[in-house]
């Protein structure tokens, strides 16, 4: 990474966290450099006038925006926020504020724009660049100083407007602003193209890795091996010697739990692990985030203690087709089912077999907004297996070849989040006035 140049001539800034500043810029609080949440009286558009509309999801954490939704003006002018071309807004609830959610305003219908009223909206004056005001919200102390001034209770907590009118900027002058936005565009926009093709190779090993654990599953380890047809269409070809089994012949117990009453906290204060389908992630479960108590087990013949080493998988919901193995006895809520026990499969077989095949499983499921795999249709399962030992081979066999993999995934993964930290750090620097974007690095 390249290092920097500070500006010639500093001066004291009054304000802690700022410090020093170069001496021709000056500090000033936003509420004299910006308006904030300009009315949406001064919209001089017709009633049935198309405008964007951005519901929270369609602002990004990177300044990223998705403008395909429009609406008419007459359909949001009440009870949505207004912003208009080169606004700057930001995401004002949490956890949104403090994963950097916001945007610079541009290339909206008709230059307007209305959507969720969690985004606070400020505009420059004029002397002072959109694209500066920006990365200035994006900054580490706007965002670190917004969390300490946020209000509400439990996980609703809003960043209050008073904390943009008082935050206090130092304001170079608006060539200067310009020098360090280009400098920025260009400099931020090599580290996203690196960012980006290191996570297109995250998403090539995670596509090896899907395909390695599919081709040992359903054609074992020995490549000259005979093959016959599987009887299962989108399965393909199997081992002659390999025999197809139903999961509900090949585990003796087949199960789910349930939920007890969450706003009775008796329930809840004990140590059972309690596993939800949000905690099955393709991982070992040791810990849950809620633990449930022996009177709950014995208050709900639904609540069953599952033990170490079943495989779970989540039957409905958004977390549909998600695994997980129990690392320790543990209960489950209603949509997660539960297997173990029995002869003829190895749990980390079938585990290895339904995440090569999730998709195809999940194309099983029926409902509409709440697809539903159910039980029996996991029961009804056909997997075309070879013998216990052959099975412990192809195990051992994709335990170490997938770790290789998820090790280099996080490797990449890890580059990514100091690419991320040094983005942020170039940004902060070069809006405070740490580093100065008209000298060369060092």
């Amino acid at each position: 990474m390249s290092t920097y140049t500070p500006y010639p001539t500093y001066k004291p800034s009054g304000v802690e966290w700022l410090g020093n500043v170069p001496k021709h810029w000056e500090v000033k609080r936003l509420r004299f450099s910006v308006r904030i949440n300009p009315s949406k009286q001064e919209v001089s558009l017709p009633k049935d006038a198309e405008v964007s509309f951005l519901p929270m999801q369609a602002v990004g954490e990177n300044g990223s925006l998705d403008l395909e939704l429009t609406r008419p003006i007459e359909d949001v002018e009440t009870g949505y926020t207004y912003f208009s071309e080169n606004d700057v807004t930001f995401a004002k609830i949490t956890p949104c504020f403090e994963n950097g959610k916001g945007a610079l305003m541009k290339g909206l219908v008709n230059g307007i724009g209305f959507g969720t009223t969690e985004l606070t909206v400020i505009r420059p004056c004029s002397y002072l660049d959109s694209r500066y005001l920006y990365l200035l919200t994006t900054s580490h102390p706007f965002r670190r100083i917004g969390e300490s001034f946020m209000y509400g209770a439990g996980g609703q907590k809003r960043v209050p407007d008073d904390f943009v009118r008082d935050f206090k900027i130092a304001i170079p002058p608006l060539k200067e602003q310009h020098t360090i936005c280009n400098f920025l565009d260009r400099e931020t926009a090599k580290i996203d193209t690196l960012m980006a093709k290191k996570q297109r190779f995250i998403e090539l090993l995670k596509e090896k890795r899907t395909a390695l654990i599919s081709r040992a599953v359903t054609k074992g380890l020995n490549p000259k091996v005979k093959l016959k047809l599987s009887g299962i269409p989108w399965l393909g070809d199997v081992p002659e010697h390999w025999e197809t089994w139903k999961i509900a012949h090949g585990f003796k117990v087949i199960g789910s739990g349930t939920t007890p009453p969450t706003d009775e906290i008796e329930w809840y204060d004990g140590t059972i692990p309690w596993v939800t389908t949000g905690e099955l992630r393709e991982n070992i479960i040791c810990e849950t985030e809620k633990e449930i108590t022996d009177a709950a087990v014995q208050s709900f013949s639904a609540l069953k203690i599952f033990p170490k080493g079943s495989l779970l998988i989540a039957m409905y919901g958004a977390t549909i087709g998600r695994l997980g193995i129990l690392g320790v006895e543990a209960t489950t809520n209603q949509a997660c089912c539960a297997m173990f026990g029995g002869s003829i499969f190895t749990t980390k077989f079938v585990y290895y077999w339904m995440y090569a095949f999730k998709d195809s499983i999940i194309l099983l499921a029926s409902g509409g907004g709440q697809p539903n795999i159910s039980q029996e249709k996991i029961k009804s399962l056909l997997v075309p297996c070879p013998s216990m030992p052959e099975q412990e081979q192809i195990v051992s066999f994709l335990d170490i070849e997938t770790r290789k993999i998820e090790k280099l995934i996080s490797k990449v993964e890890s580059a990514i989040e100091k690419l991320k930290e040094y983005r942020q750090s170039l940004i902060t620097s070069m809006v405070l006035g740490k580093t100065n974007a008209s000298n060369k690095p060092k």
